[in-house]
């Protein structure tokens, strides 16, 4: 059985919701209270054994490769500071794994960006994290969740949860080949953001974590432009249904859509709380606008 160590991170996209500050700074970018949520989404990788990861930017991302590069300079300066402890955490960000960068010279969709990976990945499963979900665990990393059930299934595995109906329309929602309860479970197809809830074949949607077999490259690069004239990789998915089981995990963390200007100020919230530098302050400030009202 191969053990999984290689992860995808597609961060090509232009991130048009959060314009004007996308307008400069990589969405991925965007940090939760002072951290980028890129960082989190590599270090959800990195609790689950990962040890190699390739980042998909576009021309326009070089923050990115640089914050998880070293700097010497800010490192000299920090010590210089007597900063040592600073200095040490700027370091570890460079150390955190193997990360390396390739560009996805047109927006062409998640398909064509996973496809970039090939040369990288070879002939293994791997995982990929898609960046505007972020998702926190006190258990497992999410990810880590996905690479257990491949290795109980040895089939392509979806990143799952259940989501209410009024939000189906968001997501690709699956379709169970038998009984969707249980947090395992076979899938036959997908339905790609139903407008009625009512069409949709269930409650579980996809949210942004998989595990894919090697054998996805092939079928991406036979596969047509879909939905808005891009390659899409849920319609690769579903090809590969025809002769790889595919299976729904219903990971156990909290999730949020980062993508989203409501879901990014609810994780800067949560996460600010749970620190202990200001958590308590945050939470008298929100208790004095609670009693406003």
């Amino acid at each position: 059985m191969n053990k999984i160590t290689k992860a995808v991170i597609p961060a090509a996209g232009l991130g048009t919701r959060f314009l004007p500050a996308t307008k400069a700074l990589p969405k991925e970018m965007l940090p939760i209270v002072d951290t980028p949520n890129i960082h989190y989404i590599v270090e959800e990788a990195v609790k689950a054994g990962i040890t190699d990861i390739l980042i998909i930017v576009s021309a326009s991302k070089e923050a990115i490769e640089n914050y998880f590069d070293v700097n010497p300079a800010l490192e000299m300066r920090l010590k210089a500071s007597k900063k040592d402890k600073e200095a040490e955490e700027i370091r570890a960000i460079a150390n955190m794994a193997n990360i390396v960068f390739i560009r996805q010279k047109e927006p062409k969709g998640l398909g064509d960006a996973i496809l970039y990976a090939k040369s990288f990945i070879g002939n293994e499963p791997f995982a990929v994290l898609l960046g505007d979900d972020l998702i926190t665990s006190d258990v497992k990393p999410a990810i880590g969740e996905l690479m257990d059930a491949y290795y109980k299934t040895q089939g392509t595995i979806l990143g799952c949860k259940k989501v209410s109906k009024d939000l189906l329309h968001k997501y690709g929602v699956v379709q169970p080949t038998g009984s969707s309860s249980g947090d395992l479970f076979e899938v036959c197809d997908m339905v790609e953001k139903p407008k009625d809830p009512a069409l949709a074949p269930s409650d579980v949607a996809v949210l942004g974590r998989y595990v894919l077999p090697p054998e996805i490259f092939k079928i991406l690069e036979n596969t047509k432009p879909g939905v808005g004239g891009e390659i899409q990789l849920t319609d690769a998915i579903k090809t590969s249904m025809e002769k790889i089981k595919c299976y729904a995990c219903v990971f156990t963390g909290t999730r949020y859509d980062i993508g989203d200007k409501f879901g990014y100020i609810k994780a800067t919230i949560d996460f600010a709380l749970k620190r202990p530098d200001i958590g308590p302050e945050l939470q008298a400030y929100i208790n004095t606008l609670a009693t406003k009202k």
